[in-house]
């Protein structure tokens, strides 16, 4: 490959490619004075002790208090919003609760009612926006 030293421009007529510049080539090893050694970068991390019973609880699922209006609806202190909702709606399907007319409307008992901001019916999808006042921080 010739280059014009006046234009700096490549020479068409002489620029060939030879197949010794197309092969890859090692790279001189510096001098060992110049050798760095590579640097570790060590990191501790703690694994976090799972549950006596091997559950994980977050978000959703962990069990937080509750109200004494959905505590007096579920019998229990503390529970997850998954098992709250559980258990209302076994306590709507054993009182037969559900409106027979339009089965996602829900008829309101007295506990429920409590529970559910004193209205006569519910619709099944306001149920889980219901129940957050509920469960206390």
């Amino acid at each position: 490959m010739a280059v014009s030293m006046t234009t700096g421009l490549f020479s068409a007529s002489t620029l060939t490619l030879r197949p010794q510049l197309h092969q890859k080539f090692a790279l001189p090893t510096p001098p060992s004075s110049l050798r760095m050694a590579p640097l570790r970068t060590v990191t501790h991390a703690t694994v976090s002790q799972p549950p006596a019973d091997g559950k994980i609880r977050r978000g959703i699922m962990k069990p937080k208090k509750i109200s004494p209006e959905m505590q007096d609806l579920i019998g229990l202190p503390e529970v997850s919003r998954t098992q709250a909702l559980k258990h209302i709606w076994a306590y709507i399907k054993e009182n037969n609760l559900q409106n027979p007319e339009n089965k996602k409307l829900i008829r309101c008992d007295e506990k429920l009612k409590k529970v559910f901001a004193g209205r006569d019916e519910v619709g099944m999808l306001e149920i889980a926006g219901l129940i957050s006042p509920h469960f206390l921080k």
